[in-house]
């Protein structure tokens, strides 16, 4: 009895050490979950449009880095990207470096949102599946993941972030008639005026892309200015004439995009939370990920450069529209033509010039044709979840179109912010993909 007693016990314990041993599994849609998941975060914590662009990209360059040093096909952004040196290197040999990417990227989510909780207790679900599975593995790989992580936080401390938060608010100029005031309904100060002080990853300076200026402000009805504010209260009146089967309305909408969408109702104002355009695009490089079954590498590969375009985007829209401070459609429709008039969409807290949606729109589209190519048909639907309809793209350079003629449909830019602002986008955006040494099998892309 004492011998099958022990070839039981043999028996379990070989199953058990064997069960132990097993690889964790990492899939592309664990990574497709956690920026998931940092997106719900963002929409929860209401952060603006450059912020969340802050929030994307550097979790994606640690979880990028960690497979681009371990995988033939990836080259480091280390010396590419202004000041990221290279990685620690893992001291031990059993690092499962996709799970580590995937512990990284958590981790640096976490430290840069409000509600760490939201994340912490989706990664501690995770723990321990993983844990359970492989505890070994698990280990050396968390532990080589949150170096990795530390890392990247020390070089993301150094961007100015951190001073811009003491930095004063933007002085509104109300003696200057072309200058941008705050809009209604809730008046808000204008926000980030100080973000073209943070460090940019690929492009040289905040400036670098400098667009050309808008019409020099006039509202004599012969003057370039007063026709395109007009043409932009025209068009709003037209599409809205046409009621729910507008397709103009329809677009407007779908790239709506504003976290800062306050609805009053009685005495109270309270706030809607929609994701930001860098967002959109963020799903958009998902949805392309995802239709080619990228596998972990490229789909990091992917999040990782349309992040850095959109990144480096929002730094030169906000030096410009700081600069120029331009006034935005519904102040002076309302001012000088109609005082009842509003527009489709609510305005957005910030100067008018360029368009945000229109730069970055072209940069993320620019970004996404290197990696899958020109003519890439997709049905975006990342806006399902906020009750809107899927649409369909012949390619990315269409949905930027698309993306930046909405906001003159919202009544929210002039065109020449939308058609000079999607050009600054994809000059921007073009010279990322230039710069960029990541995958040997990028497209050549023309803007």
């Amino acid at each position: 009895m004492k011998r099958i007693a022990s070839l039981f016990f043999s028996v379990f314990m070989l199953f058990s050490c064997t069960k132990e041993q097993k690889p964790i599994p990492i899939t592309q849609e664990d990574f497709h979950a956690s920026v998931d998941k940092v997106t719900e975060v963002m929409v929860h914590d209401i952060f603006s449009p450059p912020v969340a662009s802050r929030i994307y990209v550097y979790p994606n360059i640690g979880a990028y880095e960690i497979l681009a040093n371990n995988h033939p096909g990836y080259s480091p952004l280390a010396g590419q990207l202004e000041g990221l040196q290279p990685i620690p290197k893992p001291d031990s040999k059993n690092v499962n470096f996709e799970l580590a990417a995937l512990i990284a990227h958590m981790d640096l989510s976490r430290m840069l949102i409000f509600s760490e909780d939201m994340i912490t207790s989706y990664r501690d679900s995770l723990y321990g599946v993983w844990e359970e599975r492989n505890r070994e593995e698990f280990i050396t790989s968390k532990t080589y993941g949150l170096q990795v992580s530390d890392h990247i936080a020390k070089w993301m401390d150094k961007d100015n972030y951190k001073q811009t938060r003491t930095m004063p608010k933007f002085s509104v100029n109300t003696e200057d008639a072309s200058r941008w005031q705050p809009t209604p309904p809730s008046y808000m100060d204008g926000i980030e005026p100080h973000w073209n002080k943070i460090r940019p990853f690929v492009i040289d300076s905040a400036n670098q892309f400098k667009p050309t200026p808008p019409p020099p402000f006039s509202m004599e009805e012969d003057s370039d200015f007063y026709k395109e504010v007009k043409e932009v209260y025209d068009i709003s009146n037209e599409i809205t004439a046409k009621g729910d089967t507008s397709e103009e309305v329809a677009i407007a909408q779908f790239w709506d995009c504003n976290p800062y969408v306050s609805v009053t109702r009685g005495h109270l104002m309270f706030a809607t939370k929609k994701i930001t355009p860098g967002a959109h695009w963020i799903g958009i490089a998902k949805i392309a990920a995802r239709k080619t079954e990228a596998d972990v590498a490229k789909a990091v590969y992917t999040y990782t450069k349309t992040s850095i375009a959109i990144a480096d985007a929002f730094i030169s829209c906000w030096d410009e529209k700081y600069r120029s401070s331009l006034i935005r459609p519904e102040t002076l429709i309302n001012t000088h033509i109609d005082e009842n008039w509003e527009p489709v969409l609510q305005t957005p807290p910030f100067p008018e010039y360029t368009s945000g949606h229109s730069v970055v729109s072209g940069a993320a589209a620019v970004a996404l044709t290197s990696i899958y190519g020109d003519a890439f048909a997709f049905d975006d639907d990342t806006e399902v979840q906020y009750g809107l309809p899927v649409r369909s793209f012949t390619s990315f350079r269409e949905a930027a179109d698309e993306a930046a003629i909405s906001r003159m449909y919202g009544g929210i830019h002039y065109r020449a912010a939308v058609e000079i602002g999607v050009k600054q986008g994809r000059d921007l955006g073009a010279f990322v993909v230039e710069k960029l040494k990541m995958d040997t099998t990028d497209q050549i892309v023309t803007k």
